[in-house]
């Protein structure tokens, strides 16, 4: 019996070859050409009004504190309010801006709970980051007004969120910045890189100096410049090397093309788990946002003796996986630990069950049916 995984990429390999190839005979592989033609791309596709393309998103979340601490002159130990149930990404951004994480809890979506924000929010606040989680938006509008109301700047941590709409506007319309994942495994893969999108077009053209080591012109821009002495630039920040390249762009525009359709796919075999897991006991599958149309990366549910429950899966050949641990449990973030009640609880009883676009509806019923015996096993 074939192994059902958690992820599986998948690629039109025809057409990115093609993107590729375009690329190579151009003689033009990195920044620029389709980076460029990728961020329009972008542009079109959400509604937003400004993206720069990056080499990961992870970048994204760093550069994304380092231009509102520049613009708004932030000082070390400032406090950035966020989750503890994320990738580490969202969070190692903050410490290395030197700037002080405020932990605050989520709610049933597990994204970040409006109510524990406001508690936290202190006299030297200065941004909340907020994850959408699987793609779903939470309550994330309350946390933008409760932010709107107190001057305080928002991130949006979108890296799960390509694709996920809240009526007809794309996720990261209504944030101060943005930031999309197209890594290997989400919605919209390459084989890393990401997206920064400002609001404000000062910040965009900000983003792309400091994505490029401080350098006021790119090499691409210089190379269309008409004109002699195209080398003179001046270097106006002591930058980082974060911008993406060409490869990436030319596997993402192939992506794009085919991100609506793959999500609603995404979205067809979530509703499926949700018919075969309705009424079984001992689990609760993680809902979505009233309003959100989900990109749906994951498919999470809750469980008891969740490590158990994982075992037993992969016996049977499913083999799930846990989208987050808490982050107060790293030595990194040990001095909040306790203070979110529900992401521990949540933490210890995720699991993110196998969704991805080569799965079909026998195979989910397969994973339910593993699920349903494990649970039935499992001690009481």
């Amino acid at each position: 019996m074939e192994p059902i995984n958690l992820f599986v990429p998948t690629f039109r390999i025809d057409e990115t070859l093609a993107e590729i190839r375009d690329c190579l005979e151009r003689g033009w592989t990195g920044l620029g050409f389709k980076t460029v033609e990728f961020e329009r791309a972008w542009c079109d596709y959400t509604g937003l009004p400004h993206a720069h393309f990056l080499s990961s998103a992870t970048t994204g979340l760093h550069l994304a504190l380092r231009l509102l601490r520049e613009k708004g002159e932030w000082r070390d130990g400032d406090e950035v309010i966020t989750t503890p149930l994320t990738f580490v990404s969202t969070n190692h951004g903050i410490l290395h801006e030197r700037l002080t994480p405020i932990f605050a809890d989520v709610d049933e979506y597990l994204c970040l709970d409006p109510d524990s924000v406001a508690a936290r929010i202190g006299p030297r606040t200065r941004a909340v980051s907020f994850v959408g989680l699987g793609g779903n938006v939470g309550r994330w509008a309350e946390v933008r007004a409760l932010c709107r109301e107190r001057g305080i700047k928002t991130i949006l941590d979108a890296s799960h969120m390509a694709g996920t709409w809240v009526g007809d506007r794309h996720a990261g319309w209504d944030a101060d910045i943005a930031v999309f994942s197209f890594q290997a495994v989400k919605n919209l893969p390459t084989a890393d890189s990401g997206m920064i999108c400002c609001a404000d077009a000062e910040l965009d053209a900000e983003a792309r100096k400091w994505s490029w080591l401080g350098i006021n012109k790119d090499t691409y821009s210089r190379t269309l410049s008409s004109g002699s002495y195209k080398w003179h630039y001046d270097v106006e920040h002591v930058g980082f090397k974060y911008h993406g390249n060409s490869i990436m762009a030319a596997i993402g525009l192939v992506a794009l093309r085919y991100l609506e359709e793959d999500n609603r796919h995404r979205r067809h075999l979530a509703a499926q788990y949700e018919q075969e897991l309705a009424g079984v006991r001992g689990l609760a599958v993680v809902p979505i946002a009233p309003g959100c149309t989900p990109s749906r990366h994951l498919f999470q549910i809750l469980v008891e003796d969740r490590d158990e429950i994982i075992v037993q899966l992969n016996r049977q050949g499913v083999f799930p996986g846990v989208h987050y641990r808490d982050n107060t449990i790293y030595r990194m973030y040990a001095n909040a630990a306790g203070s979110c009640p529900r992401s521990a609880h949540a933490s210890d009883r995720i699991i993110s069950l196998p969704l991805h676009l080569r799965m079909s509806e026998p195979e989910v019923r397969r994973v339910a049916n593993a699920l349903r015996g494990a649970l039935e096993g499992a001690p009481a």
